[in-house]
């Protein structure tokens, strides 16, 4: 049986720089609705963003995940290969064996519990810099009537320099802890997450790849990206919404004391429709962003494998 590669870690890094530069400035929309306040709704959002922060608003924070995400998703895709590779070939005892869906599914819950421990900082920092520039709601307390009337105010903020002073912040005032605040909330999304991310792919470059060819074309490959980005993000947004909102948490106030906490406090205010808010800002990010993102993982497998074939001259 063949071993670890990794093939899949290289391509899946190239993937993950694809699907960043696709999919940030629909994120930024995202973790604005989800996390912040004074947006009615995804249109809004995008004019208020455009019109406080001009077209670089949207590519807030980018650069962090440019670098960090690229090695998140090399893990993910490095993690998932191998894994299921390894079952694959352990359950028949052959090495080019066809993975079923329940190896798929093993796989897609190894790959999403894992990825957890360095998806859970990157998206923190990420979600802090995209937030420090949205507007907030403070108390302005009242002195002349002794603090008695309380009145909601819009105010902006920018509390971090940069992703480096970033984590320096949150480690100095909130620990190693910190970088970790919203794990649980990730695993509770990246587990299912993930299975409504693979096996659909799976399924689909399987139906779109014709009788008499045995890989799937570049358009299939974009098309069955796209599909399973946008079922695993519109179906993972409830607790997408309560991640972004327990890491964003912290940052100039502390609201939240867990997951639970979270979610009872999150509908006690605003209702069951806050777990939605941002699903069609997922959904929609969802399909150009994993549909870049399998293409760059594929194409770049592809390439590297062809290039291991080649005999040396």
């Amino acid at each position: 049986m063949s071993g670890f590669q990794v093939d899949d870690f290289i391509a899946g890094w190239v993937g993950g720089a694809a699907s960043v530069i696709v999919g940030h400035p629909l994120d930024t929309v995202k973790t604005r609705l989800q996390a912040g306040h004074g947006y009615r709704n995804t249109l809004h959002c995008i004019l208020t963003i455009y019109r406080n922060e001009n077209a670089t608003g949207f590519f807030k924070g980018m650069s962090f995940p440019l670098a960090s995400i690229a090695v998140y998703n090399s893990v993910v895709f490095g993690i998932f290969s191998n894994v299921q590779r390894l079952i694959t070939q352990y359950r028949c005892g052959q090495e080019k064996a066809v993975p079923t869906l329940s190896d798929v599914a093993f796989a897609s819950m190894v790959t999403g519990l894992i990825s957890v421990g360095i998806g859970c900082p990157v998206d923190l920092v990420k979600i802090r810099l995209q937030m420090q520039t949205a507007p907030t709601f403070q108390a302005n307390v009242n002195l002349a009537s002794g603090g008695a009337s309380h009145k909601n105010i819009l105010s902006s903020q920018t509390v971090y320099r940069g992703p480096i002073d970033c984590i320096r912040s949150v480690l100095r005032k909130e620990g190693i802890y910190g970088m970790y605040r919203g794990a649980g909330a990730m695993i509770f999304r990246d587990i299912p997450g993930y299975c409504l991310y693979f096996i659909p792919y799976s399924l689909l470059c399987y139906w779109f790849t014709p009788e008499d060819h045995s890989t799937p074309s570049a358009l299939s490959v974009w098309l069955a990206g796209g599909i399973s980005g946008a079922i695993s993000w519109g179906t993972a947004t409830p607790m997408d919404v309560v991640k972004s909102r327990l890491q964003s948490d912290g940052d100039c106030q502390n609201k939240y004391n867990g997951v639970k906490d979270c979610i009872i406090k999150s509908y006690h205010n605003e209702g069951m429709q806050v777990f939605f808010r941002g699903i069609t800002v997922n959904a929609v990010r969802g399909f150009p962003m994993c549909a870049a993102m399998f293409l760059g993982y594929e194409l770049s497998l592809k390439a590297i494998r062809s290039r291991q074939a080649e005999p040396d001259v």
